[in-house]
């Protein structure tokens, strides 16, 4: 068997449990679905967990009980710390990259419910509610992508901090960004138009540009942060202790992504389809993210009293 082309979501709707994305394929391509009439597929509808022909899944309870419940708890837990660190950097009165990091803080944070819904056994799948908010889901992900690599430029003091100069692209950006990204997966999901009509065949669930926006776009936005933030601690800096925050950051990330991708079939299979690896994923995400903030403290200054940048 050949492997799927470039763009095809079958592979992680088939195997990773609660991929938001996948919500967004149920409704073009009902051929792919192993359902046998509409009756069926109605049916199905109510319990169908996130996915499409899942090969573990978490069903979507109908019965009053919460599916996933692990994600849902460590969504809750994560959402006010986010936001104790984005009040944290409205005190940095002095620092650099305040705004935009508490920008980042707060885009996370939105991210939070979102994933909650999108993944969770709360709405059912194909239903109007639940694809709006996945696209929605989707447009913040792929905006807060953007906001991380914006943080890295703005710590290269190549344009003022918090000035006009650097704020107006910053959000331009991300808002445009948010509108693309989120009216792309409502087309995908709705068929407005024919520009993202179903892959041939419609089990490959291929969307070239979401997949780039949503799988490319992230990985070189990460590296492309690591890289610059490599060298204002080294070479603007010149000081090595912060380094090892923003290494961490980065193994943190990376280990919450190849739980999700790749252990997340295990996790569910393991536990009889109770959870699966997204409550990992989300407590190594939200780790890393509490771990960029402590390398930005290591650089920074709260104060005026000393230079912006303080070598710690």
């Amino acid at each position: 068997m050949g492997l799927p082309p470039f763009g095809a979501f079958k592979p992680l709707c088939r195997t990773v449990g609660s991929y938001p994305i996948c919500n967004l394929f149920f409704k073009q391509a009902p051929s792919a679905l192993s359902v046998t009439d509409s009756r069926n597929l109605t049916a199905f509808e109510n319990v169908a967990p996130v996915g499409i022909n899942i090969e573990c899944g978490i069903p979507r309870a109908t019965d009053g009980h919460l599916g996933n419940i692990a994600n849902v708890i460590l969504c809750g837990l994560s959402l006010p710390l986010v936001l104790f660190l984005a009040s944290r950097c409205s005190r940095r009165v002095a620092a650099v990259g305040r705004v935009e990091l508490r920008a980042l803080l707060l885009l996370y944070a939105i991210t939070l419910p979102l994933q909650l819904i999108t993944t969770g056994s709360f709405l059912k799948q194909s239903s109007t509610p639940l694809v709006i908010l996945t696209a929605i889901h989707v447009g913040t992900v792929v905006a807060l992508f953007w906001v991380l690599l914006a943080n890295a430029l703005v710590a290269t003091q190549i344009v003022e901090d918090g000035t006009p100069s650097s704020l107006i692209p910053f959000y331009a950006v991300a808002l445009a960004l948010f509108v693309v990204t989120t009216y792309i997966s409502l087309d995908t999901a709705f068929g407005f138009t024919s520009a993202f009509k179903p892959s041939n065949p419609p089990s490959n669930l291929t969307n070239v540009t979401l997949f780039v926006l949503t799988s490319v776009w992230p990985a070189f936005c990460v590296f492309a942060y690591f890289i610059i933030m490599t060298y204002v601690v080294l070479g603007m800096l010149q000081e090595s202790r912060p380094l090892a925050y923003y290494i961490g950051a980065a193994l943190l990330f990376v280990f919450s992504q190849l739980v999700y991708f790749l252990l997340s079939k295990v996790i569910c299979k393991g536990t009889g389809a109770k959870v699966d690896g997204s409550f990992l994923a989300t407590l190594l995400e939200t780790a890393s993210i509490g771990v960029l903030f402590a390398a930005w403290i290591s650089i920074t200054e709260d104060s005026w009293d000393n230079n912006d940048y303080y070598p710690t």
